[in-house]
């Protein structure tokens, strides 16, 4: 079972319901220590002055804000204490929307949000009302120190909380497409939504998706713990292709009519 990072309720209205907040993703990098080369020794990072080159104490380190490059405000520890979100033990739902009312760039990390033994009819009675009416909850928890806002969702019959960035931290789209740029023909536009269509498919399934890099890593890496010699050969770069829309499309099209099947598989590789 996972562990708990918080726990509490959420409100709607006079309604509390006692939940637990638990890991709904585990990342699966590869990660990597630094080593001397000669010893195999782990390489350790300290903290040096700028000015002086020396290791500087924990208890000679304040913090700063940079406001000009080079001009700092210091800001001291007590100070930032009164400032910080008081603890809560409530999530209040502020407002209920449609999930289509959400652009997925305000979404974060998600998480689960498990009943208390206590609230588990609550807990049922606010999935089912969600999910007949395909709403999401939006409101705000105080967790690791921080107030977070958050969304709330009806997934399989479990209540899904996923922490969301703040209207100010999603970056404006404007000018990222030119308005000069050029338009697509007619042909090219019928062309784009017949591969679109010959692509689609009815359910997303996302076990279909591997990382393969993140394999092909892990089996290089247990090929030498075995003691095998990896010998490898330099690839060359593969020349940049000069794009033709339309006979892209033509192309794309004519693979994914003929083999259906191998289309998918690229599409999940690639």
């Amino acid at each position: 079972m996972a562990t708990a990072i918080w726990t509490g309720s959420v409100g709607f209205g006079l309604v509390q319901v006692p939940v637990r907040i638990v890991t709904a993703t585990r990342s699966r990098d590869v990660s990597f220590n630094q080593l001397e080369a000669e010893t195999g020794s782990r390489i350790r990072y300290k903290k040096v002055s700028d000015s002086t080159g020396q290791e500087v104490t924990a208890d000679k380190i304040v913090k700063g804000y940079e406001i000009t490059k080079g001009r700092y405000v210091l800001v001291e520890p007590d100070e930032i204490a009164s400032l910080a979100p008081k603890a809560s033990h409530t999530i209040d739902i502020e407002e209920f929307v449609d999930l289509s009312e959400i652009d997925p760039l305000y979404f974060e990390q998600p998480y689960y949000l498990q009943p208390d033994d206590k609230g588990v009819k609550a807990y049922k009675l606010l999935v089912e009302a969600m999910t007949e009416l395909n709403k999401v909850g939006v409101g705000r928890v105080v967790m690791r120190s921080k107030e977070r806002l958050v969304a709330i969702r009806p997934v399989d019959g479990v209540l899904c909380l996923s922490t969301m960035r703040y209207h100010d931290e999603v970056l404006l789209r404007d000018g990222l497409v030119p308005d000069e740029s050029a338009e697509p023909s007619d042909k090219e536009r019928a062309m784009a939504r017949q591969l679109v269509e010959s692509l689609a498919v009815d359910e997303f399934e996302p076990e279909k998706f591997r990382d393969e890099y993140r394999e092909q890593l892990l089996g290089l890496i247990d090929r030498k713990a075995a003691g095998e010699t990896i010998v490898t050969s330099p690839t060359a770069e593969p020349p940049a292709k000069v794009l033709d829309l339309v006979a892209a499309l033509e192309a794309s099209l004519a693979r994914a009519t003929s083999n259906p099947a191998k289309s998918d598989s690229e599409t999940a590789t690639g």
